[in-house]
């Protein structure tokens, strides 16, 4: 059993449910109050198109957008601990933190809690550097 590659690739999995999740809160706030900026959209429901998304849906942009700024760098740093064989532990240990940390922001910033959603991103950037130092040493 190589316990750097489960985890990672359990991380990576979790990630990617909690992106998709974001992706079903907008749509879930979008068709539940007929809400809709496309107009395409809009016309699909019979509605008129919106001047601005709602509030819930443009937090969850936010949180996309956030995801997007920190999750592949996870993705390629916690991939590259694994084929390079840094250490295990610490490689699973700060993949597990980092994945941790991202599901608090997002619930967090949806929540509109502070100051815990900037701790959690503060954590979270702890973690890829804790890989990125790990990668750097094992380079050296």
């Amino acid at each position: 059993m190589n316990e750097a590659r489960d985890v990672y690739t359990l991380c990576v999995l979790v990630l990617c449910l909690k992106m998709f999740a974001i992706s079903v809160y907008q749509g879930f706030f979008r068709i539940r109050s007929k809400s809709f900026t496309n107009h395409d959209d809009a016309a699909f429901f019979k509605q008129l198109p919106l001047s601005e998304e709602l509030p819930q849906v443009g937090r969850a942009a936010k949180a996309w957008a956030n995801d997007l700024e920190n999750i592949p760098l996870f993705f390629v740093l916690g991939g590259l601990c694994v084929a390079l064989g840094v250490s295990a532990t610490a490689t699973a240990g700060l993949s597990w933190g980092f994945t941790l940390a991202r599901l608090i922001h997002t619930v967090t910033y949806l929540a509109a809690w502070q100051p815990w959603r900037t701790l959690a991103y503060g954590a979270g950037v702890g973690c890829l550097c804790g890989l990125g130092a790990m990668l750097c040493a094992t380079l050296m």
